[in-house]
């Protein structure tokens, strides 16, 4: 049986653990498997490990959404924006600022 998706990604890292594309992969893959705890565990070390890499903060909020975890949503969205600030990256600030605005107002 040739292996999964998941775990040729995770080959992938072992080879280029500095590299993030495939890590975010692997978070992507999990997340589109349902796995939704491990897409936030990788979501987390990604974004914690590669603070620039502007692409995985809009899916990481919206896992932690799918988490039923609002505040992390939340911090990660304003994470994410101001990464994209600091990265020039104008799509990207645009579509996380639209999820930020669509959460439901904070709790105090």
């Amino acid at each position: 049986m040739p292996p999964s998706r998941i775990e040729m990604l995770r080959a992938f890292i072992a080879q280029r653990p500095a590299d993030p594309f495939p890590r975010y992969g692997l978070a992507l893959e999990h997340k589109n498997a349902g796995q939704l705890a491990e897409a936030w565990a990788v979501f987390s070390a990604l974004m914690d490990a590669h603070p620039t890499y502007t692409a995985a903060y809009l899916h990481a909020g919206n896992v932690a959404l799918a988490l039923g975890h609002v505040e992390d949503a939340r911090a990660t969205y304003t994470r994410g924006v101001q990464a994209c600030v600091s990265a020039g990256d104008s799509h990207a600030r645009g579509e996380i600022e639209g999820a930020l605005a669509a959460l439901p107002p904070s709790v105090p």
